[in-house]
């Protein structure tokens, strides 16, 4: 590399969703030389260890989250807690600023990225440290969604209606949402998000005091949102590359290798809910009885629906018996990246988070976006589903925002079915996205290139 290395402090959200791409980024920066100092929750290090590709260069910094009346006493991050007590997650996060001070004079990076925490700018600025509010999600949510981009008489909370209407100058009207989502987004920007602030004040705040914006992508797919974010704020906004997943270091355990080895190529359903979500228990039944109603074999790996000890008891009735060597129904971790390159499997249920659609892309296995209720998981599932085509989105209630049985078996058969038009057209744009991202250099153009503007700004 011809510039000097940098030392890059890095301070994600406590949630396991942003520590892993996190860190993915980290190997790709360490990769070319840079040193990171990663900071991270003390009990929360050792599930992170083995994704470290590059300990001689990347540092695990532990912090002690201070307490907070509320969380359980263990709790470090939203995996250890419910959806309800995520604010006060960010409380305790916020209460990390004076040891977070103390350890970047003790370790002096030029840069620090950051993404929840609105507060830091104006620590980094005191510290003479530059700062990168920088986001594992791709740029189309924070163009649409934000409060930058959406200028409100008087700082009024925006409603249904505004939300319906891309905000001025958005380089895209493709973009659409059912009613029930138009309530949940408009719901969000009221949400106070930890410390007494509002969750899209924290983002917004951070954006306009950082010195420049990150994200995860590329020109070719998400420069017509970055463009539009510079002209927003008016400061940089840099694009790290796709964030392709490493090639896994270990193999799949000897029962997965057994149970999918024993099914034709590319006909095994695979459904990954998300490792920090459940669904509710109606939703839960109606997307087990639609996998059992395709006929196709399948695996699925979800939470226990709220209220239920196990997934076992959460079974609809007769359930087990009927899919018997065909489904599963699993309740614990399963290794997804490995999953989903076993050549039996044809097809991936995800949640919709950028992490999950990413490892389902470079894979052949084809798509259906079933988003959770999250900001960027809708925008994800209407810009990769409509926009590139490379999915099938599953139908929901205009209102309720409830899917059935049948809507998860539809859109299964339409992806699955070599017949089927649709599925035909969505195939074809997969494989041929997959190939853009996976071609030579393409991850390792983009991330030089976001290196270089690191050096830049510096």
């Amino acid at each position: 590399m011809d510039a000097a290395p940098l030392h890059i402090a890095i301070f994600p959200w406590f949630a396991m969703g942003h520590f892993t791409p996190y860190l993915h980024l980290s190997n790709k920066l360490a990769q070319r030389g840079h040193k990171i100092s990663f900071f991270i929750p003390k009990r929360t290090q050792p599930k992170l260890q083995h994704l470290n590709l590059h300990p001689h260069l990347i540092t695990f910094v532990p912090i002690t989250v201070p307490h907070v009346d509320g969380l359980p006493h263990d709790a470090e991050t939203t995996s250890d807690v419910p959806f309800s007590l995520f604010p006060l997650i960010a409380t305790a996060m916020d209460r990390t600023e004076t040891h977070i001070e103390l350890l970047l004079r003790q370790l002096k990076p030029q840069v620090v990225f950051f993404d929840f925490q609105h507060w830091l700018p104006n620590l980094t600025r005191k510290l003479g440290i530059k700062c990168i509010q920088n986001w594992i999600a791709n740029p189309l949510s924070a163009a649409y969604l934000w409060n930058g981009p959406r200028k409100t008489k008087g700082g009024e909370l925006l409603t249904e209606d505004d939300l319906k209407k891309p905000p001025e100058g958005f380089p895209d009207s493709a973009i659409k949402f059912y009613k029930h989502e138009l309530r949940f987004l408009a719901a969000t920007r009221k949400l106070e998000f930890g410390s007494g602030v509002l969750l899209y004040d924290r983002l917004s705040i951070g954006a306009s005091l950082s010195d420049a914006i990150g994200f995860k992508g590329c020109r070719e797919i998400d420069g017509p949102y970055a463009d539009y974010l510079q002209t927003v704020y008016n400061k940089p906004v840099l694009l790290s590359g796709p964030l392709l997943p490493e090639p896994p270091k270990t193999t799949l355990e000897e029962k997965w290798v057994t149970w999918l080895g024993g099914f034709k190529d590319h006909s095994v359903i695979f459904c990954a809910y998300g490792s920090e979500t459940s669904l509710q228990k109606n939703q839960f039944e109606e997307m087990l009885l639609g996998l059992e109603q395709t006929g196709f074999p399948f695996l699925a790996a979800l939470k226990a629906p709220d209220g239920f000890e196990s997934i076992e008891e959460a079974l609809p009735e007769g359930f087990k018996e009927r899919v018997e060597g065909r489904g599963i129904a699993y309740g614990d971790w399963v290794p997804q990246q490995l999953i989903l390159g076993h050549p039996s499997v044809g097809c991936f249920i995800t949640h919709c988070g950028a992490a999950s659609i990413t490892e389902g892309i470079v894979n052949k296995c084809q798509l259906v976006f079933l988003p959770r209720l999250g900001a960027d998981h809708i925008t994800n599932a209407r810009f990769f589903s409509g926009k590139l085509r490379v999915g099938v989105e599953v139908e929901k209630g205009e209102e309720d925002g409830l899917f059935t049985k049948e809507s998860v078996c539809k859109a299964l058969k339409i992806v699955m079915d070599d017949g089927n038009e649709v599925g035909r057209e969505v195939r074809e744009s997969h494989t041929k996205i997959r190939n853009f991202l996976l071609s030579d250099n393409l991850e390792a153009s983009c991330v030089d290139s976001f290196c270089q503007q690191l050096h830049r700004l510096l």
